[in-house]
Parts: structure tokens; sequence; C-alpha cells
């Protein structure tokens, strides 16, 4: 298809080398003053006439000119103010000019309004310490080398929509005095903001950033809008201070983002913005900033020391969320979707909580945030609490598999709310020399983990291979047992963390807790007795401490079938023995005496192991249970037997109906 032919500029345009067949234009450049050619196409004799009889500070209109390197260099000096050897503008027009070479326009003032409307750059372009007192026009303009704006001093409104930068753009400590329009901009190289002053509102919308981009140490003093940008490269805004509304709604972040040590003295809107990689915002303070989100990051967000003054909800869907050492001044809601976040020395002054949303996010407008950085389950993870002041932390729907609980204040008073997952025991059969064992199933913390794991010797698991199912998953620190928390630790977090349930009216949640520490404690050899852990191993053997009612249900049959066979072995009598009455005549007075023998177990096992002796112990180990003499007569053997039936049976029926009361409790 055949491009059409460029359209005629609106100014008296010089028309040099303009041609019939092939373009009718020509030159673009307008008419010098009182010429019929532009000033690239006068006579030596005519551009220096003219030339010399411009003044610095004059109005000048040079559009569609063509400049040479050299031209360009004549052109200024001629403008140069000699007390200050800056070139001075008045009103200056250069829509559509093409600079060839160097255009260096060095601390140039402005005191009018400049125009480089669709000018191309084809050299390196230099605006450095320029100053423009009226209105800076670069719209569509095009600058294929490097170009420096750095402490240019815009006092006007400066309009940058749809330039395009191919190499690297400084504007760096530049001062925009009213708003700043760079809509649609194409930056191919480096763009570099750094330190650069916007007291009016910075307009960046569908900006395309196609290598890095710094706007560390920058102030917005009015407010800046990145809404539908796109930074492909590394975007720097350490440090920067954005004092209205700071908006990156929609904006896509290829590389990664930094916002340490930025202050949002406003609103900061970054509704469905998408991080394709790493978004940090360390050490930030955030003291408007109502809503933050919702947003998407692939890998992770990193608000480690940042500071939120002013009630907060946190919308975000990231695979990792590090809140270490984060303050909240107020009361602060964190609804996240497939992150693993960590806590660890976080400062709550108010209420938070940390909850698992379970639908997409949607945005100010209703539209669902786009998801599609991150698969697999939207599960949220904590993964520490450590140093935490617990008292005001609220966990919901969260999964605490690997969560780090030691070194947590006021843990007692967290509150867990909605479906809360905690590690399970290793799962089947375990061989412990000629025995096999098989793990009790309760919820666990990572901490007795991590210490039955080292104690175990259990070898380390590769990097980034998930730890078997079948073994005790070994902690940060593993193998070394300095940093691991020894069993008087875990049991004073176990401790805590079922008064937490208990408070909460959820005792059969709290049941796993009382186990874990009762568990640790039997194994605790420096703070626990040892009478007090052989009694807890006993209380453990005989009921799982008081809440394994199998275990207990287990025990008392067993302990009754040894009473029926004791009782038909040595303690019932063969047969019943018949009193006997006997008697004396004195005088006329005769005294009777009745006596009932010994009872005698006589005969062999045939005699002792029948049906209606089987059916008589039987009731009397049933009596036992409940605490009732059976009636029987016994054998001496047989008395001792029923003592001590009555003694332990019924503390074993104890124990199993504590174990269901345990499970049951409301």
């Amino acid at each position: 298809m055949r491009t059409p032919p460029p359209a005629a500029p609106s100014w008296p345009y010089c028309a040099h080398s303009a041609a019939p067949s092939t373009d009718t234009v020509g030159c673009r450049g307008i008419h010098v003053p009182g010429y019929t050619s532009c000033l690239a196409h006068l006579t030596d004799a005519d551009r220096t006439a003219y030339l010399t009889g411009l003044a610095p500070g004059a109005d000048i209109d040079h559009r569609g000119t063509p400049f040479t390197q050299r031209l360009l260099n004549d052109f200024l000096n001629a403008l140069r103010d000699s007390a200050t050897g800056k070139p001075s503008f008045g009103t200056a027009w250069f829509d559509e000019a093409q600079f060839s070479g160097d255009a260096r326009f060095d601390e140039a003032q402005f005191s009018g309004d400049a125009g480089f409307l669709g000018a191309q750059f084809s050299g390196p372009a230099s605006f450095r310490e320029a100053q423009f007192s009226g209105v800076a026009r670069f719209d569509d303009a095009q600058f294929s080398g490097e170009t420096l704006f750095g402490k240019a001093q815009f006092s006007g409104p400066a309009r940058f929509g749809r330039a395009q930068f191919s190499d690297l753009a400084q504007f760096g400590w530049a001062q925009f005095s009213r708003n700043a329009w760079f809509n649609n901009v194409q930056f191919s190289g480096q763009a570099r903001f750094q330190g650069a002053k916007f007291s009016g509102v910075a307009w960046f919308n569908e900006v395309r950033f196609s290598n890095h981009a710094s706007f560390q140490s920058a102030q917005f003093s009015r407010g800046q809008q990145f809404s539908s940008a796109h930074f492909s490269g590394r975007a720097r805004f350490d440090g920067a201070q954005f004092s209205g509304t700071a908006r990156f709604e929609g904006t896509q972040f290829s590389g990664d983002a930094r916002f340490d040590g930025a202050q949002f003295s406003g609103t900061a809107r970054f509704d469905g913005a998408q991080f394709s990689r790493t978004a940090t915002f360390t050490a930030v303070r955030f003291a408007g900033a109502p809503v933050l989100g919702p947003l998407a990051c692939k890998e992770g967000v990193d608000l480690s020391g940042a500071q939120f003054g002013l009630p907060v909800t946190l919308e975000i869907a990231a695979r990792e969320v590090v809140c270490e050492r984060i303050r909240w001044e107020s009361t602060a809601t964190m609804r996240l979707r497939y992150a693993a976040v960590d806590l660890s020395h976080a400062v709550l002054a108010a209420p938070v909580a940390v909850t698992a949303h379970a639908t997409p996010f949607s945005d100010n407008l209703g539209a669902e945030v786009n998801e599609d950085l991150l698969t697999g389950p939207a599960r949220v993870k904590v993964n520490s609490v450590q140093g935490v002041d617990a008292a005001h932390l609220v966990l919901t729907d969260t999964d605490l598999n690997d969560c780090l609980f030691s070194g947590a204040f006021h843990l007692d008073q967290i509150r867990l709310e909605g479906r809360t997952f905690f590690a399970p025991t290793p799962t089947g059969w375990h061989r412990r020399g000629i025995r096999l064992t098989r793990w009790t199933r309760r919820r666990t913390l990572a901490e007795e983990h991590h210490w039955r794991a080292q104690t175990a010797g259990q070898p380390t698991p590769p990097p980034g291979r998930t730890p078997s199912p079948r073994h005790w998953r070994p902690g940060p620190h593993h193998p070394n047992p300095g940093p691991t928390p020894d069993p008087e630790d875990v049991a004073a977090l176990y401790r805590q963390l079922r008064k937490a349930f208990e408070d909460g009216k959820n005792e059969p949640g709290a049941a796993d807790f009382y186990y874990g520490e009762c568990e640790m404690r039997r194994h605790d050899t420096t703070g626990t007795p040892k009478g007090e852990r052989r009694l807890l191993w006993a209380y453990w053997l005989l009921s799982g401490y008081g809440l394994r009612a199998s275990r207990s249900f287990s025990w008392l049959l067993a302990a009754m079938s040894l009473t029926v066979l004791l009782l038909m072995s040595v303690g019932l009598p063969t047969h019943d023995p018949d009193p006997a009455t006997t008697g004396t005549l004195h005088r006329s007075r005769i005294s009777l005496h009745t006596s009932t023998p010994e009872p005698a177990l006589r005969g062999g096992w045939h005699q002792r192991m029948t049906w209606a002796r089987t059916e008589k112990a039987t009731r009397i180990a049933i009596n036992s249970v409940v605490f009732r003499s059976s009636g029987q007569n016994l054998t001496t053997a047989g008395t001792y037997i029923e003592m001590a039936s009555r003694l332990l049976e019924p503390t074993l029926l104890a124990l199993g109906a504590l174990a269901v009361r345990g499970r049951i409790k409301r």
C-alpha cells in the first residue's frame, strides 16, 4: 500500500527541493520574516543579516526548519545574553523542526511559551538547566539520541504527550512548577527523574518505559497518575514523596518495583496493578492510604518496616508478603490470596486482621483483578509471628503449618477464626528397633516438628524439595540445636494457644494443644522433674493425656478381661461355703453359734473355667467399674483382685469419659 504524501503545513513554508512527482511539499520550514525561505535555506548573506538583527529575548518562529548542529550554534549565539552568557528567548516556536547532530539548549531561558511540537532530534538533545517561564510544549517530539533535561525549570505547564525517547531521557532534579503531562510517552532507553520536583499534577498515564525508570527522591506535591503505565524494566521510586493522590491503577511492572523509603501523605491507589516480579515497599510511610490495592504480584510484596498511620485495608494477591517490623498505628485488615505472610516483629498498636480472601479481588469499578500471574490454590500461609504482640492479631482461614510462634507476646490472646490449619504429625507406620509405632493424628506446631526432626537426626532435605509427610519437618536452623526451641519453650507455646482456643469457647480445638503441651513436658528433661515425667508417661500410656477415649476404653476392656480371668482362676471358690451351726446346753440355757467356713478353691482347671464362673466373674468386674460391691463370696486372692479392679477400672472409665467430653464440649 502506498504511503500518502505528508500534508502541507499551515504556515507559509519554504518548499525547497519540492518535486511535483515525489515530494510536493519539500522543506517545511517557515519563512524567515521578510524572506521567502526558511533559515536553513537562506543565502549566507541573508542568514548573516538575519542573525545579526536578533537580540536576546526576541520572539522567534522557526517551525519546520531543519537545523544542522552548526546552524543551531550560530542561532543560539545570536540570542546569547552577553551578561549571563546564556541563550535567551521570548516566545519560541520550533514545531516540527528537525535537529541533526547535537542540539544543545543548555541554560537557555524561555521567557515566553516554548513550542517543540513534533520536533525531531536526530542526535543528542540537551536542555540542562534550561528555564521555561511559559508553556513548554514537546508533544509528539522524537528524541533519537540522549535527551538531557537535568535541573531544568518549568515555571509553566510542561507538555510531553506522545513524545518518543529512543535513548536515555534524563530529567534528574528538574522542577515542574505547574502540571506536567507525559501521557502516552514512549521511553525506549532509561528514564531518569531522580530528585525531580512536581509542584503540580504529574500525568504519566499509559506511558511505556521499555528500560529502567528511576524516580528516586522525586517529589510529587499535588499528586501523580501512572494509570495503565507499563514498566518493562526496573522501576525505582526509592525515597519519593507523594503529597497528593498517587495513582497506579492498572499499572504493569514487568521488572522489580522498588518504593523503599517513599512517603505517601495522601491516598495511594494501586487498583489492578500488576507486578511480574517483586514489589518492595520497605520503610515506606503511608499516612493517608485507606486502601492499598487490590494488586497482583507474581513473586513477593515486601512491606518490611512500613508504617501505616490511619486505618487501612490491604488487598494483595502474591506469592509472598513480608511484613517484618511493619508498624500499624491504627486498625488494619489484610485480605490476601496465594500469599505466605511473614509478620516477624511487627508492631500492632490496634487490632490487625489477616484474612484469606476466597474469591478474586475487584477494583473500585467492580472489574475483577487479573490474577493470571499466579497459579495454584489461593490458600494463605502465615510463616511467622515471632516478636509480635499477638493481643491485637486476628488470623482467619489461614494455614499455620510452618508458622513460627516462638518469641510472640500475649499469644494466649490471639484470635484464630474460621478454618485454621496446623501441621499434622507424620503419617504411616514407623519402626523403632523391633517395634512398629504410629503417631497419633493431631495438630502440631512447627516448633515441635523442628525439635523432633533435630533430636531424631533427620537429614536436611534438598533445597526446593517438599518434605515427606512421613517425617518431621526440619526447621530453618536444622540441625543446629542452639536456635531450635527446646521442649520447655514449645510447651509454653502450646499452653498459650490452648488458652486462646479455650477463651474462644473452642474446647475441642484446644484438645490437641493440651496434648502437645503434655508431650513436650514429658520430654522436657530440664524443667520437668523426673517424677512428674513418669506420671505424664503413665497418663499418656493409659489415656493419651485424657484425650484418647479409644486408648482408655481399650485398657478398660483389657483390665476387665484380666479381672475376669483372675477371678475364674483364683478368686471365685469352687463351691459356695455352707454355714454350720453348733450349740451347747447348760442347765436351762441353749447357746447357738453359726460359722461360715472360708471359701475354698478345689478342683482342677476344668472345674474353674466354666461358663457359670465366667458369668459370675464378669458380673463382679462390671460392678467394680461402677464402684459397687459384687456381694459374692470370694477367696482371699479374689477379695484383693476385686479391690484392685474397683480402684483401677473406674479410673479408666473416667479417663475415657473425659476424652469424649473433651471432643464434644462446647
